[in-house]
């Protein structure tokens, strides 16, 4: 097994015990490293995390299927104005956002303990989606942005949605995982490789290249 093959294993491992992954996507694609977690793993310590060291936006990216168990749409498709016409992107052929939710016993649902709440009852809806009924257990609009992943994942889309999903799905986690990009508090651009890789070895966290995940689990 090469290096590059045994860290991801390792990595995979460290996903299945609830351990956050830094994953970076491509120079040629976002060019951002995102801190994802397995979403039912979540404390509200990693939220406040997530805040002040990653800095991006907080989103659980879910598996199509389990979108569609839930009859989450693309946003895109559901807004009816004109900002949302000609939604071009210079890194893909669309975006994943769907609905933006709040757990209903949240109460603003920004906290780090209400964000929380909703990140680990939206894995345990993902668990079972068949024995959810998602308008009862969240609302719209939220604080906690989802994702709809590709159907087939790495095979169609290779972004931080799609690269979560196909950890989480090799780790024999649910199919729910959190995402939020890492931002440099100088130059205020997306955190550099090295020093997301710096950040990863610091803190005990395994640092994956999208290529290195494409390679072994597409």
């Amino acid at each position: 097994m090469s290096q590059a093959a045994a860290g991801v294993e390792a990595a995979i491992e460290a996903f299945r015990e609830g351990s956050a992954l830094l994953v970076h996507d491509a120079a040629d694609r976002e060019g951002e490293t995102d801190l994802i977690y397995p979403a039912g793993a979540v404390t509200p310590e990693d939220v406040s995390r997530m805040r002040n060291d990653a800095g991006g936006l907080v989103c659980v990216a879910l598996s199509d299927a389990v979108a569609d168990a839930f009859g989450l749409p693309f946003l895109e498709e559901t807004l009816d104005h004109p900002a949302s016409a000609a939604h071009e992107l210079g890194y893909d052929e669309r975006s994943s956002f769907s609905l933006p939710v709040n757990h209903r016993d949240t109460y603003t649902g920004i906290t780090d303990e209400d964000r929380a709440t909703t990140i680990t009852e939206l894995a345990d809806a993902a668990a079972s989606p068949d024995e959810t009924d998602f308008a009862d257990e969240f609302r719209a609009p939220g604080h906690v942005h989802v994702l709809r992943a590709a159907p087939d994942l790495l095979a169609d889309r290779e972004g931080h949605t799609e690269l979560g999903i196909a950890l989480a799905e090799a780790a024999g986690r649910e199919p729910a995982v959190v995402v939020c990009e890492m931002l440099d508090d100088v130059t205020g651009e997306a955190l550099s490789p090295e020093d997301a890789r710096a950040y990863a070895e610091r803190h005990g966290f395994p640092y994956l290249e999208g290529s290195e995940v494409i390679e072994r689990l597409a």
